[in-house]
């Protein structure tokens, strides 16, 4: 359907109300011309109606799908125009999340999500959906792959927001990032001005979270992972969690640390010291920036989206430098450790955090000075230090290519993917090459084994690993399917990841450690064997950071996991209770070896397991699972209840497909003034 109207006809109109708003000086001043403008825009209401939703579109979010001229009729409506691979579009998100706390769809103001994707993995609503649970999105999202709505408004660019009256009117335009002001201004206004008018209408849409009925997992969304200096240690990105996980390299716990460390939303870089257990900020002030040179120090110097960092050099052999992937501004920044220089640059004090290379264009343009160089959402880095490298690798994930900056004289060069044309940013594909022959999707992480002299590149979009020869620009596929799923397969090839974030080599250049972001995994590609395997995260933490306020618990069940309410059993103050599970799985499955299934307990009113065993992992379902609970003194009478959550973890004999189902049941206790010394059981069973 086309439109009445496209966005530069808005514009038009819109022009003079934002120079009126720049020399306004007051808010009272701001919403008088707001209130003006929208008296001069409604009366050509005939000319600015947008078209209706499409019938057949995917809606996520919501109970059905939404129409413009049913549930979002005498709504002033938001529209997202956004690709979940897009920074500007994440930086966007905050705003939109502080309009919804302001006006709820009952005050008249309506979100909505218009997915419009750039890369062909984008369009896939299993996709879009892992993207909406991992940003937190909580207004409805419709799918909309061919872009229909995009076309028919001529938009250009994401992110824009497109602000609708109650009669689906085109009220005003916004385009890019940073106009949080301007937007809750406009939504404002524009409901008192149609509530005047008697328009706005408080009726419900009708709101559905999508992440209310997805399990939980112990990993949610890991991004990053890497190896400490030592090579028995890995510390992973947990994002869906906001925590650094450190593990042993077998995936037992040594530390949870909450909070977000390589800070993206927030904005920050924070340094742990595991030996004082304290988080500390040693760049960013907390907010997003815009500035594009730096050279203040750390905690004073605004940062914009950092996606990964690389400890390294510059200019001496000490690790004095922390290189960042500052996506946000399309950088590669520095912050110094220790005094030291940039290549062929001055000296630089301590704590100074500085950009490297990148003009702070979106492109992909290479240069043999870093400040002329362009990249495009830089999101993975890696350093080798060697002869005759001595370079930074970069993922440049919207450009989809691989980069290296030398850090012998700054100069920015092309190893792998892309283009020649340096503001062509859709250059991307899934073909194995040379140079600019070879084409990625998005990559996100790359890992130099510097025993192997190779580069490994997490190809996220095109969920495989490739590796690239830097020395002849040769890049292949190493492992995946190029289809999104979980499996592990005997040749590489036939195993799947979905979305593989980020990657590290152990220090003797045999294995790979995976971040399979959307599969909520960390996984090992031994490359002596050539095989997959996952790594377990088990539960015995060594050790907790509390200060940090976030110990390792089990994943949260789902609202759509059952519930089971047991009969009351008597007990008397001493007693040991034994729990029996009796569980079974669907025909044709197994237990996933590789991950830990598991019990919990806790109770309800007071925490009377305290000192207790309250986690223990399930191995073997041929037997009752046998869970001890002892009735401590100084107990109610009544009121008291034990609570057993069960998280099994099973994959399908036949394709391999692994999912994790939950199970909680719920045991009320009476308590007894008789002294019982026996030992009472209940039996709790449950069919998957």
């Amino acid at each position: 359907m086309a439109a009445a109207c496209s966005l530069s006809s808005l514009l038009s109109l819109q022009t003079s109300l934002e120079y009126g708003l720049v020399d306004a000086d007051s808010v009272q001043e701001k919403e008088r011309l707001v209130y003006q403008y929208l008296k001069k825009v409604d009366e050509r209401e005939t000319d600015l109606k947008v078209p209706e939703f499409q019938e057949g579109l995917e809606w996520l979010n919501t109970k059905e799908p939404l129409f413009l001229s049913k549930q979002l009729s005498g709504k002033v409506v938001v529209l997202d125009f956004f690709t979940y691979c897009c920074i500007n579009c994440m930086h966007i998100l905050p705003d939109l999340h502080a309009l919804e706390q302001k006006h709820s769809d009952k005050d008249g103001v309506v979100v909505i999500g218009v997915h419009s994707a750039k890369f062909p993995n984008e369009k896939i609503l299993d996709n879009i959906k892992s993207a909406i649970i991992r940003y937190n999105i909580t207004h409805p999202v419709v799918n909309d792959p061919d872009g229909s709505l995009w076309q028919d408004l001529e938009v250009s660019c994401w992110p824009t927001l497109v602000i609708l009256g109650p009669r689906g009117n085109m009220l005003y335009s916004l385009v890019g990032e940073g106009h949080k002001d301007r937007l809750l201004l406009y939504c404002s206004t524009a409901l008192h001005f149609y509530k005047e008018k008697g328009e706005i209408k408080d009726h419900r849409i009708g709101i559905d979270l999508y992440g209310n009925s997805v399990p939980s997992s112990l990993l949610a969304f890991p991004s990053k992972v890497i190896l400490d200096s030592t090579g028995e240690k890995l510390v992973i990105s947990d994002t869906g969690h906001h925590r650094i996980l450190i593990a042993k390299r077998n995936g037992q716990l040594l530390y949870a640390i909450g909070g977000k460390m390589s800070d993206t939303e927030n904005h920050l870089i924070r340094m742990v010291d595991l030996l004082e257990e304290k988080v500390s900020t040693i760049a960013g002030v907390g907010m997003q920036g815009t500035d594009k040179e730096g050279g203040a120090f750390g905690k004073q110097q605004p940062i914009s989206s950092p996606w990964d960092l690389a400890l390294g050099t510059a200019g001496s052999n000490e690790y004095n430098v922390l290189w960042i992937a500052m996506a946000g501004t399309h950088q590669i920044w520095a912050l110094f450790l220790d005094d030291g220089k940039l290549p062929k640059g001055s000296e630089i004090k301590k704590g100074t955090c500085v950009r490297f290379a990148g003009s702070g264009n979106e492109e992909n343009r290479n240069n043999a000075y870093p400040h002329k160089a362009g990249f495009a959402q830089p999101s993975g880095l890696s350093l080798a230090l060697e002869e005759p490298w001595n370079c930074i690798f970069i993922a440049d994930s919207e450009s989809s290519t691989i980069r290296m900056v030398s850090l012998k004289d700054g100069a920015v060069k092309h190893l792998v993917g892309g283009e020649r044309d340096p503001v062509n940013l859709f250059a991307f594909g899934d073909i194995d090459g040379v140079g600019f022959n070879a084409k990625l999707q998005h990559p996100l992480g790359v890992a130099w084994n510097k025993q192997k002299g190779l580069l490994y590149v997490a190809d996220s979009y095109n969920h495989k690993i490739k590796v690239v020869d830097p020395t002849t620009k040769e890049c292949t596929t190493l492992a995946g399917t190029g289809e999104a799923g979980s499996s592990f397969a005997q040749n590489l090839t036939d195993c799947a990841f979905n979305e593989p974030g980020g990657l590290a080599v152990n220090e003797n250049g045999t294995l790979l450690y995976i971040a399979d972001t959307n599969n909520h995994q960390i996984k090992i590609l031994d490359l002596e064997a050539q095989h997959v395997s996952l790594l377990p995260i088990t539960l015995q933490l060594a050790d907790t950071v509390d200060s940090l306020r976030s110990p390792v618990r089990p994943p949260k069940q789902s609202r759509s996991s059952p519930r089971i309410e047991m009969s009351s059993v008597t007990v008397s103050v001493g007693q040991s209770l034994q729990c029996e599970l009796a569980l079974s799985l669907p025909a044709d499955t197994k237990l996933t070896e590789e991950a830990p299934s598991l019990w919990a307990l806790s109770s309800e009113g007071n925490d009377w397991l305290q000192g207790q065993n309250t986690v223990g992992q399930i191995q073997d379902l041929s037997i009752p699972q046998l869970i001890p609970v002892t009735i401590p003194l100084g107990q109610p009478v009544t009121g008291l209840v034990l609570v057993v959550d069960v998280f099994l973890y099973f994959c399908s004999k036949k394709d391999g497909a692994c999912m994790m189902k939950g199970v909680t049941f719920r045991q009320p206790l009476q308590l007894s003034s008789s002294n019982q010394t026996s030992t009472s059981k209940v039996m709790l069973q449950y069919s998957f």
